[in-house]
């Protein structure tokens, strides 16, 4: 009889931050506004009794980019908003209100279990752990029986049937069979200590027959976000070729540096005013806990990373000599150059609590390009052509810059796309330019790429 629904005022990328609730009458065909305050309110679902919304919310906290999202709940009819998640201290995702409580998941370190939610006193009671990142979760329509789509470090998604009140997975599908004849190697989860003793995770993915006792080529792969999280995953691609390199006999390292999601509000902090400063002592310390392990060959490791983590490349690749090869894939180079034509200024506001004008010299501090004349090693740029997201300016400035310092560099410009490369030619063709630029600094080997 009645539909919930969230909308944005403005058909732009941030409008969203202004993202409110209403719920529709059918049969009247009225509107009615439900939530209607600063700040993101979106992810609305219905109790069981259609008493009740629970929506996740920032609760018109300023800085949301890195904040905690509250889930809260609302009377259908309007009221009081109550938020259930204040003990809860990382972002909830919800699949279902049933009788039984809310479900849903959330990245808990590096690994994402299954929850439920007393919506009576917020309590929380950890539903499932295994398999190790359960990622979307599906009801019967007596909510006694759930379709689970989860994975871990031995195999792909799979779809798990389990009752809900004894949760036992009964794996129904087996796509994993497509991939049992590969040289998958092993991901397994490390610590180490940071630069200033933070202690950050990372997945640490060895090769096929893996040897202790001998040294192996490093490639570091740097995620986005930097809201997101490095996971232990059988395979995990999109322009970097990591099964291919482990394959060709390298380890490859994901860090869950300061401000991934997992770790807590407080981590997630950990950036804010030192964004790439201190993401860059994460990467850095990585790289030496595993060569003081003595498994690395230091003289041969090499750091990429999109978006995000193509600024964190970019930061590397002019403060940091511990690289043979960088590729900075979609990344800032300058966050004057990027605050002033994004499509979403309050990034840089979040992060950096200011505005160029403001606070010029904090956009110095944290910018890759004002340390460009100490920048020594070989960096590969690639680009969107449309990027609206990380403008394409911040490559061509990056560019110059290595190139007037005599530092060899290559910028490829990927057509027709934006800032996540969307086209199969596209993507395959920057696995292959990154395929390229790692053998030549590397692996000292010269590859044709095929036409």
């Amino acid at each position: 009889k009645k539909v919930v629904f969230n909308h944005r005022p403005r058909p732009f990328a941030t409008a969203y931050r202004d993202s409110d609730i209403s719920i529709v009458d059918i049969s009247a065909g009225s509107i009615t506004p439900l939530v209607d305050q600063p700040g993101p309110d979106r992810g609305s679902v219905w109790s069981p009794d259609g008493k009740w919304i629970a929506f996740n919310t920032s609760m018109s906290k300023q800085y949301y980019f890195y904040r905690n999202v509250e889930l809260a709940k609302i009377p259908a009819d309007g009221g009081e908003i109550t938020v259930l998640t204040s003990s809860f201290d990382e972002y909830p995702n919800v699949f279902k209100w049933t009788e039984q409580g809310i479900y849903l998941n959330s990245g808990q370190r590096s690994l994402i279990p299954l929850f439920l939610l007393n919506p009576e006193d917020g309590s929380f009671t950890k539903v499932a752990d295994t398999p190790e990142l359960i990622i979307d979760v599906s009801f019967s329509e007596d909510n006694k029986t759930a379709a689970v789509t989860a994975l871990d470090r031995t195999t792909l998604a799979e779809v798990y049937k389990t009752p809900l009140d004894n949760y036992s997975p009964l794996k129904v599908t087996d796509m994993t069979a497509q991939v049992k004849d590969w040289p998958l190697g092993t991901r397994e989860v490390i610590a180490w200590k940071s630069k200033d003793g933070t202690e950050i995770e990372g997945i640490l993915w060895k090769p096929e027959n893996y040897d202790p006792n001998r040294k192996y080529p490093l490639l570091v792969n740097i995620h986005g976000g930097p809201t997101t999280m490095a996971r232990p995953m059988l395979i995990a691609n999109f322009v970097y070729p990591l099964m291919q390199w482990l394959e060709k006999g390298a380890l490859i390292l994901e860090p869950n540096y300061r401000g991934s999601a997992g770790y807590g509000e407080a981590f997630r902090s950990l950036n804010v005013r030192n964004l790439g400063v201190g993401d860059a002592w994460d990467v850095e310390s990585g790289v030496d806990h595993l060569v003081s392990s003595g498994i690395v060959d230091e003289d041969r490791v090499g750091a990429m990373g999109w978006s995000q983590g193509g600024f964190i490349s970019s930061f590397l690749s002019t403060n940091s000599s511990k690289f043979k090869a960088i590729s900075m894939g979609a990344g800032i180079s300058n966050w004057i150059t990027y605050y002033a034509s994004t499509d979403i200024h309050a990034f840089t506001r979040q992060y950096l609590h200011a505005t160029p004008w403001d606070d010029p010299e904090i956009y110095a501090k944290t910018s890759p390009m004002t340390n460009i004349k100490n920048a020594q090693t070989p960096t590969l740029i690639q680009h969107g052509e449309l990027d609206r997201r990380v403008p394409i300016a911040n490559a061509y400035e990056m560019l110059q810059g290595l190139r007037d310092m005599g530092v060899e560099t290559k910028l490829v410009v990927y057509k027709g796309v934006g800032h996540s490369l969307s086209k199969p030619k596209e993507l395959l063709a920057a696995n292959w330019h990154n395929w390229q630029w790692f053998a030549k600094y590397i692996w000292h080997e010269e590859i044709e790429i095929p036409h």
